[in-house]
């Protein structure tokens, strides 16, 4: 690497801050890495209004940045030309001719050679650009994938219109990493699925996998419970305005809680996380059941509960909230779909179930804390030496360069 920073453009769906979601917390933590490396240019979207007063903070990062802001009903509706021009609906939805304008502009007056997109609807800006710059596209997700399992859960237009949205969506996601010069997903297993899916680019495919900050996410004896001391808290974290989500407490307060419940009175399943959906806050009809709504602090809430849970049914990738909690030094009850990308030793994939029963018997067991230490602390070493962002992300650098051989492959 040159000792002066050569220009990098970033652009992303969605601001890169805070990290307080799935893909923001990936996404910032590419910029925070990157930015040791290279001199910035950022273009992402704002489409929540609680975002804008970040915007100092992003640009701290940047040589120059340009955050639009993005009315999310007016892109809903913008986005339905894609059921008239054959597209995926997520493509119009973020179309923007002003911040096409500002991508040409500093392409050609920074005489950018690489590029960064996080998130596919972001290829239509740079798509027309000539061969000689490196185009990187961080699918994360294959998200076309997760529509295909939205639609075996919903019936009618809706079940219909996902279904559309997987075909079109698989069918751009294709196009884009046959025309850039490499794709990156969210773990080895996401990147030897969309190989399977798309043989023809497989020497172009890697995984990349997510890290945690495991000094941030680290037991401490400063913070103060939110909880009382008899309460037996299985707590879930996570953005509650987001589908899969959503599903994943859903079921969890309705078919597995209220047995334990009443077994045991002193269980209470925490929901913590920002924007719950009305049926979200209408779990707390349920005995046992909180709905925190956004919160300062998750880490409270994840190191004095018994345990975390992660009951999704739908799901791509590697899931943070289970990083974030094991960094806690906490046991995690979870799904396959939850666990799908983490490389864990054996003893710490014996309480994985997509059934009822045996979610709620691996909750049982660990109800002493005898019983749940060394899974603990097996958890939070594991984390601590595997899952760091430094470690993690470092094979995008040889992959910026251009040494796409000397990166591991998936």
């Amino acid at each position: 690497m040159a000792s002066e920073k050569e220009p990098l453009l970033f652009l992303v769906h969605r601001i890169p801050f805070p990290p307080n979601k799935g893909d923001k917390i990936r996404s910032y933590h590419l910029l925070q890495f990157l930015a040791q490396y290279y001199q910035i240019y950022l273009a992402a979207f704002i489409d929540d209004p609680q975002d804008e007063q970040y915007r100092e903070q992003v640009s701290e990062y940047c040589i120059k940045s340009y955050l639009e802001t993005l009315n999310p009903r007016q892109a809903k509706i913008k986005s339905l030309a894609g059921l008239l021009s054959n597209k995926a609906l997520s493509i119009p939805y973020y179309q923007s001719t002003t911040m096409q304008q500002w991508v040409n502009e500093v392409i050609t007056q920074q005489q950018i050679k690489k590029v960064l997109l996080f998130s596919s609807p972001m290829a239509q800006f740079v798509d027309h650009l000539p061969n000689d710059i490196l185009k990187i596209m961080d699918f994360v997700d294959i998200d076309s994938d997760k529509w295909k399992q939205y639609c075996k859960t919903h019936k009618g237009i809706m079940s219909w219109v996902y279904a559309r949205e997987a075909k079109q969506l698989f069918k751009y996601e294709k196009y884009i990493a046959k025309q850039f010069n490499a794709s990156l997903f969210v773990s080895r297993q996401e990147a030897e699925l969309f190989k399977k899916l798309y043989p023809a680019v497989s020497e172009k495919v890697f995984g990349l996998s997510n890290g945690v900050d495991t000094e941030y996410f680290c037991p401490s004896q400063e913070r103060l419970s939110p909880y009382s001391d008899s309460q037996k808290v299985l707590v879930f974290t996570g953005a509650m305005d987001y589908w899969a989500n959503c599903d994943a407490v859903i079921w969890f307060a309705q078919s597995i809680f209220p047995k334990l419940y009443q077994r045991d009175k002193n269980y209470r399943f925490y929901i913590v996380g920002s924007r719950p959906t009305e049926t979200v806050k209408e779990l707390e009809a349920i005995e046992g059941v909180t709905v925190t709504g956004r919160v300062e602090d998750v880490r409270p809430y994840i190191q004095y509960a018994q345990l975390a849970v992660a009951p999704l049914r739908i799901a791509r990738g590697i899931q943070n909230k289970v990083l974030e909690a094991m960094s806690m030094g906490k046991a995690v009850i979870a799904t396959p779909n939850a666990m799908e990308g983490i490389d864990l030793p054996e003893q710490l994939k014996t309480r994985v179930s997509d059934q009822e029963s045996h979610l709620q018997q691996y909750i049982i067991e660990l109800e002493e804390k005898n019983r749940r230490k060394d899974i603990e602390q097996q958890s939070r070493q594991w984390i601590t030496e595997r899952y760091s962002w430094q470690s993690t992300l470092k094979p995008l650098l040889s992959i910026l360069e251009g040494k796409i051989h000397e990166s591991s492959n998936g």
